[in-house]
């Protein structure tokens, strides 16, 4: 008997709140979300890798979670994730984008890591940072792989290396806010689409339908198969 019983849910993976370099607080943002009828987000702050100067900046702004704050961060998500659940029907996922930037966009690459248990070093090596994502069984998804319209910082790294990068990877980012990358689709890598939300007006921005039962291990296999997800573009 198949346990994840499926129906239609329009799901965003990756946004962004007042933790790291969101304009909104997460209350604000679950209820925003809540209110424009969907089914499943995961909170992804920035957690910067401050091992160059762009890091250390990103740190001294307060654009990124730190260890000290990262048990807070996951504890007021869990909290919001029961007041949504119980006044939305909507299922909250704790996560993070682990961010490393550098001049260079080739050397770039920002990851998400959803359904994230607990506090990963953002400075690990890329392998080190994908093996301990599994050992807590977290989703990891590209986030904007390819060039972005509007994106401070362009994130080329994973792309660029896909052929190495691709077995650690559960899906990648083929729309990310207005954007769409087609090129990762030519691939048949396993995708979503994304608002990447910093401010109210993101809200009009891709989105993923997934066909599966509105639970955490049903959403993440469901990715993972990528065989029942779709991509709209969302407007309230």
């Amino acid at each position: 008997m198949d346990k994840c019983k499926e129906e239609s849910l329009l799901c965003d993976f990756h946004i962004h709140t007042k933790y790291s370099d969101g304009s909104l607080s997460l209350r604000k943002v679950i209820d925003i979300y809540g209110q424009t009828g969907h089914d499943i987000i995961a909170i992804t702050d920035h957690l910067v890798d401050k091992t160059n100067l762009m890091g250390m900046a990103a740190h001294t702004i307060n654009a990124s979670l730190s260890e000290e704050n990262f048990e807070e961060y996951l504890e007021n998500i869990a909290y919001e994730s029961k007041r949504a659940l119980d006044k939305y029907d909507m299922l909250v996922i704790p996560g993070i984008e682990i961010t490393k930037n550098h001049i260079s966009a080739a050397k770039s690459a920002h990851i998400l890591l959803i359904d994230i248990k607990k506090y990963i070093p953002p400075e690990l090596n890329y392998k080190k940072l994908f093996l301990e994502a599994k050992r807590q069984n977290a989703l990891i998804i590209a986030a904007h792989p390819y060039h972005v319209l509007g994106l401070d910082k362009e994130t080329l790294y994973l792309w660029n290396n896909r052929k190495y990068f691709s077995k650690y990877i559960d899906a990648w980012e083929i729309g990310c806010n207005k954007d769409l990358f087609n090129v990762v689709s030519l691939e048949s890598y396993p995708f979503v689409a994304n608002s990447d939300f910093h401010k109210p007006s993101h809200i009009h921005s891709w989105r993923t339908l997934l066909y599966c039962k509105k639970e955490i291990e049903c959403v993440k296999k469901c990715i993972k198969d990528n065989t029942k997800v779709a991509i709209k573009f969302f407007r309230k």
